[in-house]
């Protein structure tokens, strides 16, 4: 749990860059596609932050779907929406960002199977 603890403390971190980003391709007018995956993203941070440290609440087990259905759609809806411009942009850098989502959904498939999940 400490660890987990930790990483949510560099998702928080991580707004810093996902709000540099979304200001820039406002600047830019970039197309939604550009804008709307670190939107998203700092709608999962916004939510994560209150149900995991402002307003600290079991979601997870036992699962809680008003809580936990937002939660997921918004954190892998970021994934998505955020890998998909640079499909057109650099595939090879697709490419990147589909290894990381299968490393990370299959790591998540290991630790549900365990039971920390």
């Amino acid at each position: 749990m400490a660890i987990n603890h930790l990483l949510g403390y560099v998702m928080i971190v991580l707004v810093v860059p996902a709000t540099l980003s979304l200001v820039a391709f406002g600047r830019a007018k970039a197309g939604w596609l550009y804008w709307v995956g670190p939107a998203v993203y700092l709608a999962f941070v916004a939510l994560m932050v209150v149900v995991d440290f402002v307003w600290p609440v079991e979601f997870r087990s036992p699962m809680r779907h008003g809580i936990l259905v937002p939660y997921l759609l918004l954190f892998f809806g970021a994934i998505l929406l955020m890998g998909l411009p640079m499909f057109h942009l650099d595939r090879r850098l697709w490419l990147v960002t589909v290894a990381t989502t299968i490393l990370l959904l299959g790591s998540m498939g290991v630790a549900m199977h365990k039971g920390v999940g």
